[in-house]
């Protein structure tokens, strides 16, 4: 990879230095600075004239400071002259804010693509956006990659019985989602139903279970986890339909505040798999025996060699690296 510059941001330095490490062309030198008032300067620390430049930075818990050090990092690698500018998101920031949800509320995914491309990006490189729709947010490209292949992989050599198992969705809109993975697997797939009942009185929700789950190993599966709210009412209805062996998994491990405790505590969950897109604390880590984190660092690097090369990723999608 000639000509080639590669810079790590500090929202995820462990994903970044296990992909600079596959991609054995060292780390670029960047200096953070943050000053008493709370502004961010940065300092790149070797030319990037005509060079081809990858900037490595998810979302994380500390995700407004973060941007700015992206955004300002593509712009002083911009107006260094480099060549191209690629972010490399691993967890795109405000991806669940892609619609309108409330009168005069925001569409924040559309913002955060306007203020790259404000910027200077030339490129973006994520995975597993919350919404498709984000990619029309951009007048240039953003290649969406796939954890699918990464988890599919890690079931068929971790979970001996997955063959006995079923892929349940905890809700209609990750239907899609579940299917795909399901037919991957070439195993069934479920869902869970929720009915709104009122009577005279008051009001209830009923979940229901379409699908066979009894005496089966169900992965509850979706995008992120931030809360474990919905999750763990999904695994309760599941084992009171009699399921084997519950697991969730998503690609975005955020488990926010006490989730992972929460987990912990719920004698439905077997185990939680995420994939390390964001950056989870060796505390959490340690504190969690539930806890499985699926390594996709070799999935970015194949992306970026092959956006370097300018070959298709189109492989990426259907195998795991």
């Amino acid at each position: 990879m000639r000509k080639t510059k590669v810079f790590s941001g500090s929202s995820h330095p462990e994903l970044a230095s296990l992909i600079i490490d596959k991609l054995g062309v060292g780390a670029s030198s960047a200096t953070v600075k943050r000053f008493a008032n709370r502004e961010t300067s940065i300092e790149i620390g070797t030319s990037v004239r005509d060079q081809d430049v990858f900037i490595i930075q998810s979302g994380s818990s500390t995700i407004n400071d973060h941007i700015m050090e992206l955004m300002i990092m593509i712009n002083a690698c911009k107006t260094s002259s480099a060549s191209r500018v690629t972010a490399v998101i691993p967890y795109f920031p405000y991806g669940k804010q892609s619609k309108q949800k409330k009168t005069r509320g925001a569409i924040t995914a559309k913002l955060i693509a306007n203020m790259l491309a404000t910027a200077g990006v030339d490129h973006i490189i994520t995975m597993d956006l919350h919404s498709s729709v984000i990619q029309g947010f951009f007048d240039r490209p953003v290649d969406n990659l796939l954890a699918e292949p990464s988890i599919a992989k890690y079931i068929k050599e971790h979970i001996p019985d997955y063959t006995d198992g079923v892929i349940v969705a905890k809700n209609a809109g990750g239907a899609k989602r579940v299917t795909s993975l399901a037919d991957r697997l070439k195993i069934g797939f479920a869902m869970i139903q929720k009915e709104h009942q009122i009577n005279a009185d008051e009001s209830s929700e009923k979940s229901t279970v379409v699908g066979d789950v009894k005496g089966k190993v169900c992965f509850i599966v979706d995008d992120l986890i931030d809360g474990p709210g919905s999750f763990l009412k999904a695994a309760d209805v599941l084992a009171e339909h009699e399921a084997k062996r519950i697991y969730i998994i998503a690609t975005h491990g955020i488990l926010s505040n006490d989730s992972l405790d929460i987990i912990e505590q719920s004698s439905a969950v077997h185990k939680i798999i995420v994939t390390n897109t964001y950056p989870i604390t060796q505390e959490k880590k340690d504190k969690s025996t539930k806890l499985e984190i699926i390594d996709i660092s070799g999935v970015l690097v194949e992306a970026i060699r092959r956006t370097h090369n300018g070959e298709s990723i189109s492989y990426l999608f259907d195998n795991a690296i």
